[in-house]
């Protein structure tokens, strides 16, 4: 028993020091614990009591544990996805990715048939383009087999089992894609971190770090990937990458190199985020 509110008043004063959303942090929190959403929890707040087991939860983001791997869920785009820390917790900047390519798309007269995502971690790539994009069918791929095992669980929850195909590759090692056919759509949300780059706590001791760092310059996985796309891309096809904020010019670099043009989509930060590859050589636009 207890006044929810007023709890909610003081943990969100508590986390203020790990976070810069305390408030919905707590009622996120609040609202796991009591098996509700948080806006039913919100409209009933003069009915419940404390859940059980909330100051345990409170104590874990208080050690800065992302509140998506204490609940095990985040929203991206219009899906509920479950979250491990086998995984990247999705965020809305990457969302950025899956605008451009129905902008890029609604422009012309048909919509992607088939459809990539290097580096699925928990799907949500693929499976937001496959919400956006009613007819197409995609696959993920993963080095990790776990992150693998999170993206299946979560299509198959989604109702995208009949549409999406899961495959354990490591895009370093030799002949990785030669039996994946051609794509309308690549995306991705590769490694870019530096190796030596500072990182809030949240991230840097809980999230995978195979799925962050990419060498002295985080472009290590770009130099991997970008001369490869021409072989991946259907006619008329196209691929679409998340960068990092000072990113842009270097990877337009490398797709020029490989004979590709470039479009660049700021974040709702006014952050360069994503660039979008196509065959012909051209310069970086945006």
């Amino acid at each position: 028993m207890g006044n929810l509110a007023e709890t909610l008043r003081n943990t969100a004063t508590r986390l203020a020091g790990v976070s810069t959303t305390a408030r919905l942090d707590a009622e996120l929190l609040a609202a796991h614990a009591l098996g509700l959403e948080r806006s039913e929890m919100l409209l009933r707040m003069g009915d419940l009591d404390i859940p059980q087991g909330f100051d345990a939860l409170a104590e874990r983001r208080l050690r800065n544990e992302p509140v998506a791997y204490i609940t095990g869920r985040q929203a991206f785009w219009d899906l509920d996805l479950v979250v491990t820390p086998d995984v990247l917790i999705p965020r809305a900047d990457s969302e950025t990715l899956i605008e451009l390519a129905v902008d890029h798309f609604n422009r012309g007269t048909t919509q992607p048939a088939r459809i990539l995502d290097l580096g699925t971690g928990s799907g949500a790539l693929l499976l937001a383009c496959l919400s956006a994009f009613p007819s197409a069918s995609g696959v993920g791929m993963d080095a990790s087999a776990a992150a693998l095992a999170v993206a299946e669980a979560n299509g198959d929850r989604l109702g995208f089992a009949s549409r999406a195909r899961w495959v354990h590759r490591n895009w370093a090692e030799p002949g990785w894609h030669d039996d994946l056919g051609l794509f309308d759509l690549v995306v991705s949300n590769p490694p870019y971190v530096e190796t030596d780059a500072g990182l809030d706590a949240m991230v840097a001791d809980y999230e995978p770090h195979s799925a962050l760092f990419a060498g002295p310059d985080g472009l290590d996985d770009y130099r991997l990937l970008v001369p490869q796309l021409a072989s991946l891309l259907a006619p008329g096809g196209i691929a679409i990458f998340e960068i990092g904020h000072n990113q842009a010019g270097a990877v337009s670099d490398l797709a020029s190199n490989a004979g590709l043009s470039t479009e660049m989509r700021r974040d709702l930060a006014g952050k360069p985020r994503a660039l979008r590859f196509s065959l012909g050589i051209g310069g970086m636009n945006g």
